[in-house]
């Protein structure tokens, strides 16, 4: 469907009849829906989309062609996804995206408010919150509050969402209102409540939506992220109850299925099909939505997925819906019956990609459910300034570090099989390594790279070994000699027959990638899919048992593995599964890192035996 997306807009995004592409809600609903698509294949061509689309919009001092900030318009907010984005990554200019960011949170300082402190849909909309305006605002307001460490953010972006439950959910039914007027003057408004009339499928999504998405940012001992949870477990039994028992997808008008005209609605039921399988995935909703997600995917299949000239066509997704307004829109079940049908209207297919995804991860989940990925940030412990906040950060084969330097999507790869990611910042002690399932190591510091490097002892390797003998899954990632502090690592490794040797092997120069070329034979256990791998600059291996090497290359042995005990250890002498090296941006497609690293994981995981 992403790929059918990009073959519609090839050039900019039009937004339904219109002529030019202008910033718009829409194209950053797609904009996530492909960096989400990018973050699963490590495909380069979303990113590039992504890149090349917000680079029409975003000049170099960070203003943003067609943005009007005056608008007061929450609409407006969406984008601020893919510029974070790019902020954080390595791209040159990035500084250009941060600067764009830092205006639309600019909005909301000024951004006119309900007397409770809710935020105006819009400017022009006044004293009315929508249910819309949650997904257009406030996830990124989260994300921004998160990357620009501005915490207090949260709390606003918690009162948002307070301010809704309280005003816009229906005590009998628990579905919800599509807007609410504090002053009750609107024609729409109920004169007691300021409630609009009626339950509309895509205001309810947007919501849905908006609080699985802002949990992603929350941080987890904040006081309102469980409220959050608590929204969310308080939603999905409602969705479930009014779900279609025939198609499994829900009405335009929620409440009012069998009623003359209401007809099922595609993006609406995208949308809680994400919402539910999302809520499961992370646990914040009992296992037994995923069923009615099931339900709800194969119902998006089968009602609305069409094939036209060997690429994939949505249809089902209503236009628009809207509240006051100059033709005026009074909320009535006619009114929201009036708004034509769209095919391939991206309102639809945004939500549709993102239902995809959430299902496709859905049944991969239980490789790694209940396991851990520990990542030591301790003998890997280095700080760089950050280009965004100029605080000093960690850096370097780290899950939080987006830029070419990180594991950003080889940790989103370990979180796509179920698993947790955590770091451990502390010597791996007996209760560091607690729960810990898998745990790697890798590039330990010189006094090259820190200036109090913490080398590994005869203590830390006592505690490693007894672990893995116990059913850990160690894992083992040298460097080449010359950006690796080898001597102490190898005291380590050599408890399992393993030395990191000061030959290196794979010297690149320039772009001349095939002098980084490792072939992953046929028929090793460890990587069954992917056939060829990069890796370059690597401290190749000297073994003895239990160590038995997994891939050669002529006389050198590249990677290896050991049992001892109930335990595993994997070793290889490269950090090669970072960012530079699996977002399909660097390196020629023949160079299958990313399905590497996705076949590692997935071994890794299977070797858990704690």
């Amino acid at each position: 469907m992403a790929d059918s997306f990009i073959g519609w807009h090839p050039d900019s995004i039009l937004i339904g009849t219109r002529k030019t592409a202008r910033w718009d809600y829409e194209q950053g609903l797609m904009l996530k829906a492909l960096e989400r698509v990018w973050n699963r294949t490590g495909d380069a061509k979303y990113f590039t989309y992504i890149q090349k689309d917000l680079d029409q919009f975003v000049r170099e001092d960070g203003s943003i062609r067609t943005y009007k900030l005056e608008d007061y318009n929450l609409d407006n907010l969406t984008t601020g996804h893919a510029l974070l984005t790019l902020s954080q990554t390595s791209v040159p200019k990035a500084e250009k995206y941060s600067k764009a960011a830092q205006q639309l949170r600019k909005q909301l300082d000024g951004q006119p408010r309900t007397k409770e402190g809710g935020f105006w849909h819009k400017k022009v909309y006044q004293n009315q919150m929508w249910l819309d305006g949650l997904y257009m605002a406030e996830p990124f307001y989260a994300e921004y509050s998160a990357v620009f460490n501005r915490p207090e953010g949260f709390d606003d972006v918690a009162k948002q969402f307070a301010l809704i439950e309280k005003h816009l959910v229906d005590p009998k039914t628990g579905l919800m209102y599509h807007g609410y007027d504090e002053s009750k003057e609107q024609k729409w408004a109920n004169k007691t409540t300021g409630q609009s009339p009626n339950f509309w499928d895509r205001g309810m999504g947007w919501y849905a939506m908006a609080l699985v998405d802002v949990l992603d940012y929350f941080p987890p001992n904040h006081p309102q992220r469980q409220q959050l949870i608590k929204n969310v477990q308080r939603l999905a039994p409602v969705l479930a109850k009014y779900q279609d028992a025939k198609t499994g997808t829900w009405a335009l008008v929620v409440d009012q299925a069998a009623r003359k005209g209401n007809y099922a609605e595609a993006s609406g039921s995208s949308m809680f099909v994400y919402f539910l399988q999302k809520g499961v995935r992370l646990g914040y909703l009992d296992k037994k939505y995923a069923d009615v997600a099931k339900k709800g995917y194969d119902g998006l299949i089968k009602t609305f997925v069409a094939e036209e000239n060997g690429a994939l066509a949505f249809t089902g997704t209503v236009s628009v819906g809207g509240l006051g307004g100059n033709p005026y829109r009074d909320g009535s079940f006619e009114y929201y019956l009036s708004e034509p049908l769209r095919k391939n209207d991206l309102k639809g297919v945004g939500p549709f990609i993102m239902a995809a995804l959430e299902m496709e991860i859905a049944e991969t989940l239980k490789v790694g459910q209940n396991k851990t990925i520990g990542l030591d940030y301790y003998f890997n412990n280095e700080y760089r300034k950050s280009a965004i906040t100029g605080q000093p950060e960690r850096f370097h084969y780290t899950w939080e570090d987006r830029m070419h330097s990180g594991f950003w999507l080889w940790g989103n790869t370990f979180r796509d099989l179920g698993a947790k990611t955590v770091s451990v910042p502390t010597a791996p002690t007996k209760a560091a390594l607690k729960g810990v399932d898998v745990f790697i190591i890798v590039d330990p510091d010189t006094k090259k790279e820190t200036a109090k490097p913490n080398f590994v002892t005869a203590a830390d390797t006592k505690v490693l070994t007894d672990w893995v003998k116990e059913g850990g899954v160690l894992v083992l990632m040298a460097n080449d000699t010359a950006n690796c502090e080898i001597r102490h690592f190898n005291e380590l490794a050599k408890s399992f027959g393993i030395q990191f040797t000061d030959k290196s092997v794979n010297m690149v120069k320039g772009s001349q990638f095939e002098q980084g070329k490792v072939a992953l034979t046929p028929g090793n256990p460890v990587f069954p899919k992917a056939r060829t791998a990069y890796i370059k600059e690597l401290s190749t291996l000297r073994l003895q048992p239990p160590a038995t090497p997994v891939i050669t290359q002529g006389p050198d042995q590249i990677i290896a593995v050991a049992r001892l005990g109930k335990g595993t250890v994997f070793a290889v002498g490269d950090p090669w599964l970072y960012n530079e090296y699996t977002d399909g941006r660097k390196i020629p497609a023949e160079y299958e890192n990313f399905q590497a690293g996705k076949d590692l994981a997935t071994w890794l995981l299977q070797q858990s035996k704690r």
